[in-house]
């Protein structure tokens, strides 16, 4: 028997199939199964519950690293009521990922590249965030490496070559590895990327699609001012002093590297909301920006009832692509 080819219309565009999917949450899922019995839907939530509240501690002790213990408590409030925050308890892969990639920046963070390595690997394998890791991995790498070289500290070019550099190597490859599985298992180069497109019905067209949600939400001329505009907010923040005080060069740069594949890569559409997830490191400068009590608490109740406009919006009154409701 040949490979298992990607199905394909009758023009010859891929179909929508489990190519999409990263393996690492369904086989976790699967193997629980196997030792429980239990269903596929409460077996699956149950998983993302627990990884969510292992990502909580994680979360919490990367804060505590770069903050005051009440302000890092603070600030995984504010991941934890965040708006999108109940997707961390539904059958998606969001909690696991926001678990390891929790663990892979606290433990790069603490300069534990090695341990760092097979966290690292699994996280690539769960969601389509390792090119944007290793990129931030590889920026940090080269500022750290032009200060040491500028302090004089770095004499031969190998003292270059550290823990940080082959993580970053390692990040690239694992990057890779989901689309080079599908390209083995099928045969066909493109099986990943042409799978992906065909789940948002369309063609990939770096950045282009921000534009033309831009131009459909507010008219042509503000439409095209719109992602200039969302682009100069996201470089103000990063400036602002309370992140650059509060946050790490690698988490300040992966911020940026995920926002930047965010841009080229992302279809906007209900799936943007908890799709910044990841940027959870934001909450810590947030949290840091008062040290008001009533601030802190406006933004957890703020954040909260946004909960319920999300899901409201999304799975009770979003019609579906394909025609028909979300059931309630």
């Amino acid at each position: 028997m040949g490979a298992p080819q990607v199905p394909r219309d009758a023009g010859g565009r891929a179909e929508e199939n489990a190519w999409a999917f990263y393996p690492v949450f369904p086989l976790l899922v699967r193997a629980v199964m196997a030792v429980t019995g239990g269903g596929w839907d409460a077996t699956a939530a149950t998983v993302s519950l627990l990884a969510g509240f292992g990502a909580a501690v994680l979360v919490l002790r990367l804060f505590r690293c770069l903050a005051a213990p009440g302000t890092a408590l603070w600030g995984l409030a504010f991941v934890a009521f965040a708006p999108v925050a109940p997707v961390l308890q539904v059958p998606y892969a969001e909690s696991l990922h926001l678990l390891l990639l929790a663990a892979a920046l606290l433990l790069v963070l603490r300069g534990r590249h090695l341990a760092a390595a097979p966290v690292v690997l699994l996280m690539c394998l769960t969601r389509p965030a390792g090119v944007p890791f290793a990129a931030a991995l590889g920026l940090t790498w080269l500022v750290r490496t032009v200060r040491r070289a500028r302090a004089g500290r770095l004499r031969r070019v190998r003292d270059a070559v550290d823990g940080l550099f082959g993580l970053t190597v390692l990040a690239c490859a694992a990057a890779l590895a989901w689309p080079a599985i599908a390209w083995w298992a099928t045969g066909e180069p493109t099986a990943y990327t042409d799978t992906e497109t065909a789940w948002r019905g369309e063609d990939l067209h770096p950045v282009r699609p921000w534009f033309e949600t831009g131009a459909e939400l507010f008219g042509p001329l503000l439409g095209a001012l719109a992602p200039v505009l969302l682009v100069a907010a996201g470089a103000v923040v990063l400036r602002a002093r309370v992140v650059v005080a509060r946050l790490d060069l690698l988490l300040r740069v992966w911020i940026a590297c995920y926002a930047v594949y965010l841009l080229l890569f992302l279809h906007p559409q209900t799936s943007t909301f908890r799709l910044l997830l990841p940027l959870f490191p934001l909450a810590l400068p947030l949290a840091a920006l008062s040290s008001s009590r009533a601030y802190r608490v406006a933004c957890v109740l703020a954040g909260a009832v946004l909960q319920l406009v999300w899901v409201g919006w999304l799975w009770h009154w979003r019609q579906l692509p394909g025609g028909g409701d979300y059931p309630p």
